[in-house]
């Protein structure tokens, strides 16, 4: 279902078209998503959000072969992403979007960003940035298996598979950290 409601911009004050529209994204839930674009002043405006109540969380989803990139995720204006093993977080901001993917669609983001750098960085900055998308076509292939983590406060992010761990939201001093990072070590 699809609903529009005129609204004004919140940066411009012009008047813009709200777009709601709710999907079913199967073995999860039912979602609504929210676009806004304002020709005006480029405002953007997109958020999922889930339509039932959901508990803060942390999904981790580790990528194994090239049939993970096809796993569903649900990221909504709350949402971190993280990839420890790339150097990758994503932590929510003002101009923050959620967003409806694929693990794929993720990886192709987060390497879209780096290719800037590559443009405009400076030749450690450009080498670096070379090899992160190297890392990257690795983990596409299979050849490098990295762990796609998300939290949550609202709990309206989802990693999609029955591979997924569902984890508690991380408490303050430990939020965004894995095992790994927190020091604990395996003997």
């Amino acid at each position: 279902m699809r609903t529009v409601v005129p609204g004004p911009c919140p940066v411009c004050n012009t008047e813009i078209e709200y777009l709601y529209q709710t999907d079913n994204i199967p073995y999860f839930s039912d979602i609504i998503i929210i676009r806004a674009l304002c020709s005006e002043c480029g405002y953007r405006y997109v958020d999922t959000q889930v339509l039932t109540s959901q508990a803060p969380g942390r999904q981790e989803f580790r990528i194994e072969t090239p049939d993970d990139l096809d796993v569903r995720v649900v990221r909504s204006m709350q949402g971190i992403v993280m990839i420890p093993e790339l150097g990758v977080r994503i932590d929510p901001g003002p101009a923050c979007e959620g967003f409806v993917s694929n693990i794929e669609g993720v990886l192709d983001r987060v390497s879209r960003v780096v290719e800037g750098v590559i443009a405009c960085g400076d030749e450690t900055e450009r080498e670096n940035a070379e090899k992160f998308l190297e890392a990257v076509e690795a983990v596409k292939k299979g050849d490098l298996l990295v762990t796609l983590i998300i939290d949550d406060p609202s709990g309206n992010s989802a990693i999609i598979s029955e591979k997924t761990r569902k984890l508690p939201y991380p408490e303050e001093e430990g939020e965004g950290k894995t095992e790994e990072d927190s020091g604990k070590s395996a003997e």
